[in-house]
C-alpha cells in the first residue's frame, strides 16, 4: 500500500497527482466532492458497512460522542427509542418520547433479564447499558440528552416530471 503524504500548504489533489494518481481519477473524485478526502471517504462507505461492528459503541466527534448500535427493531419496541440509520449500516439512538437516560437504562436492564430476548438483541442491550453505566461513573464525562432533526418522507416519492 502506498501512503500519500500531504505537505504543509499542499492540497490533497496535488499530493495525489505527485503520488501518481491519474488525473482522470482525481477529476472523478472532485465530481463526487470538491474535498477529495471526503470523496474518498464517501466511496469507502459501502466497504466500511461490510465490516463487523460491535453491538454498540461510541462514535466520537471532538469532545462529544454518541452511541451507535447495530439496528434492531426490538431496541425500539422495548425501550421507546427511535433508531436513525447511518450510512455505515449502524444507527444512532434518538428519543421520540420523553424518556430520561435513567429510564432507558432501566428498560435495557429489564429487557436483558427477559429470557425471550434473542442473543443478538441481548448483546446490543447489554452493550448500550454498559456504555451508559461507564459514562455515568466516569469522573470526566457528563451524560447529556440532545435533540436531533430527522427528516422523514410522509409518502412514497413521486416523480411528477415523468408523468407530464
Amino acid at each position: 500500500m502506498k501512503v500519500i503524504q500531504v505537505g504543509e500548504g499542499q492540497s490533497i489533489g496535488d499530493a495525489m497527482a505527485e503520488a501518481g494518481v491519474p488525473d482522470e481519477v482525481i477529476d472523478a473524485l472532485s465530481r463526487i466532492d470538491g474535498d477529495l478526502s471526503r470523496a474518498v471517504a464517501r466511496l469507502a462507505q459501502p466497504e466500511l458497512a461490510k465490516r463487523p461492528h460491535p453491538p454498540a459503541e461510541l462514535a466520537a466527534f471532538g469532545r462529544r460522542a454518541v452511541i451507535v448500535v447495530n439496528p434492531t427493531r426490538t431496541l425500539e419496541q422495548r425501550t421507546g427509542v427511535l433508531l436513525v440509520p447511518l450510512s455505515d449500516g449502524r444507527a444512532l439512538i434518538s428519543f421520540d418520547e420523553p424518556l430520561s437516560v435513567a429510564q432507558l437504562e432501566l428498560r435495557l436492564q429489564d429487557a436483558v433479564e427477559d429470557a425471550r430476548l434473542s442473543r443478538g438483541d441481548r448483546d446490543i442491550f447489554r452493550s448500550v447499558g454498559q456504555l451508559l453505566r461507564d459514562a455515568r461513573h466516569a469522573p470526566d464525562v457528563a451524560v447529556q440528552q440532545r435533540h436531533i432533526i430527522v427528516l422523514e418522507r410522509t409518502s412514497a416519492r413521486r416523480n411528477a416530471r415523468s408523468r407530464t
